[in-house]
């Protein structure tokens, strides 16, 4: 006889709701300002998926030299990735600016 429990299946549930606490969503996908060798994509990503630099990296040089998608992928992340801390990032800010400009005050 367990006195202990007296309802086994509200424990079961506290458990799974104590291990849904404890995983954190991932950190939003962003370039990081350090630990990188040249614009932060393959560390962003690393850090993003939970998975090794240097996986990634792999990944990207064999991209590059078996069919070249290697280096257009990589220059896409360091365009639409945003760098940490900042609000958008490389393509959007640029977007913005040619909005901006076609909206701005017209001089007729």
């Amino acid at each position: 006889m367990n006195a202990t429990t007296a309802n086994p299946e509200a424990s079961d549930h506290s458990a799974t709701d104590q291990e849904a606490s404890d995983q954190a969503w991932p950190e939003p996908l962003c370039r990081p300002a350090q630990h990188r060798m040249l614009a932060g994509v393959a560390a962003g990503v690393a850090r993003y998926l939970g998975v090794d630099v240097t996986v990634v990296r792999i990944v990207l040089v064999v991209l590059a030299f078996v069919g070249g998608a290697g280096v257009p992928i990589y220059l896409a992340g360091w365009l639409l990735i945003p760098e940490e801390g900042a609000e958008q990032s490389i393509a959007s800010g640029f977007i913005q600016s040619l909005q901006d400009r076609s909206h701005g005050p017209s001089s007729h």
